[in-house]
């Protein structure tokens, strides 16, 4: 009996990672379980680097004919949260944005693909940047497998609006978390 629980147990094991590794997964070589300098807003009072995370997604499912990517703050103090990043009609054959893509004059993201406003009022990537002493924020960055390979929307559209045409289109999304806290001066 410990015998055959011990192989079903092992069996078990073994389908799952199997079955774990064939899902829509985003990944960072860049980026840890916190932001750095590196990633931080400047602006704001914050005194950062802004550069957007390297971001790698695989196994896309099946009709996937665009991807999105977003940043998002739930911990911010606005009742709303605070939109950092929103990329879309990146092409289904990119499955990478490198790192500082989020730039906008470096011109590094996919032909096609727009940066839209963030809720700083700017386009690309906006770093975190939460008050001084309000402790830990997450910071949400989701890719979005997308059933349409253009939202129709353009790199002046806010987030919400964004936000509403990605529900409507997503075939599967998958996110990473990643924390921030800035120091009191």
């Amino acid at each position: 009996m410990k015998r055959t629980n011990f192989i079903l147990g092992i069996l078990l094991m073994v389908s799952s990672a199997l079955f774990a590794q064939n899902t829509f997964t985003l990944s960072s070589s860049s980026l840890g379980g916190e932001s750095t300098i590196n990633e931080e807003f400047n602006g704001f009072g914050c005194t950062g680097k802004n550069q957007s995370p390297q971001l790698s997604w695989k196994n896309a499912p099946k009709g996937t004919k665009s991807f999105a990517v977003t940043m998002y703050d739930p911990d911010a103090p606005t009742g709303s949260g605070w939109w950092h990043w929103l990329v879309f009609d990146i092409p289904s054959k990119v499955n990478e944005l490198v790192a500082n893509a989020g730039n906008v004059k470096l011109n590094l993201t996919p032909k096609g693909t727009i940066q839209s406003i963030t809720d700083y009022g700017a386009n690309g990537y906006g770093g975190p940047c939460p008050p001084e002493g309000h402790g830990l924020h997450q910071y949400i960055i989701t890719v979005y497998a997308l059933k349409t390979d253009k939202l129709g929307l353009n790199e002046t559209t806010n987030p919400a609006v964004v936000g509403y045409y990605l529900w409507n289109n997503t075939l599967a999304k998958a996110s990473i978390v990643t924390y921030y806290k800035r120091e009191e001066k």
